[in-house]
């Protein structure tokens, strides 16, 4: 069995439709990050960075334990474990590979930066004009990026795999970027298609009260404080967590 630490975020959304498309077996561990679950002594010892989603498979290689944080990291280990979903060929291999590090290195850091600035710092009332338009101008960089590498193919690296699982999410919620979707037709028209999978319409196991609560939580000031105004975990030098 597996287990998701998992709260609503497009970087989370990665690994729950990657369990979905392959089937494994999973069970969901929310974690609370507006009220400080990331920093829990348990959820640090799993992911040291303090940040979801992280993954324990209690059946890995040769029955052993796994722990993993970072959604590539997750992404890669599952297309391994499942044999799906990352290409035999060695040369498209590498193609997903590619632009999965593209999407953790680039395409979700500035994406994230973008939201933050265009939508929660301006809902609050913070407005800092060159940060806004820094990370909005990298979002619009990085759909043309993506539109570019979408001519004359209906997938990013050939055919649907990691790549396009790990870049979807970011991508549904470009509003928030400051970004008009219909500037990018390639980028629509590929975002729709996996939208339209079973896998990408699954909703996470949890009641409707805690998802409403999820969707608004970033912009209270108790939210605000543990996301974004330094608070952080504190790890003792034996590495036991908070």
């Amino acid at each position: 069995m597996i287990d998701l630490y998992y709260y609503t975020s497009p970087n989370a959304r990665k690994v729950l439709i990657m369990l979905e498309e392959v089937g494994l077996p999973y069970a969901l561990r929310w974690v609370d990050i507006t009220r400080g679950g990331q920093y829990e002594p348990g959820f640090v010892g799993i992911s040291p960075n303090g940040k979801i989603p992280a993954l324990v498979d209690h059946d890995g290689p040769s029955g052993r334990r796994v722990e993993l944080f970072e959604s590539g990291a997750i992404l890669l280990y599952l297309a391994e474990k499942s044999g799906r979903l990352l290409p035999a060929d060695p040369l498209d291999r590498l193609e997903a590979i590619k632009w999965l590090f593209w999407q953790t290195s680039s395409q979700g850091p500035l994406l994230g930066q973008a939201t933050h600035f265009v939508s929660h710092a301006q809902r609050r009332g913070i407005h800092v004009e060159y940060a806004i338009e820094r990370y909005r101008n990298e979002a619009e960089r990085l759909y043309c990026v993506l539109e570019q590498r979408l001519a004359g193919r209906a997938w990013i690296a050939g055919e649907y795999s990691i790549a396009d699982i790990a870049a979807f999410p970011w991508v549904r919620v470009a509003k928030g970027q400051g970004v008009e979707l219909e500037r990018y037709p390639r980028v629509k028209e590929w975002s729709e298609a996996i939208a339209a999978r079973p896998a990408a319409r699954k909703k996470p196991q949890q009641d409707a009260a805690t998802l409403a609560a999820a969707r608004t939580a970033y912009y209270e000031d108790r939210t605000w404080d543990v996301l974004f105004r330094g608070q952080r975990a504190k790890v003792d030098p034996a590495g036991t967590g908070v």
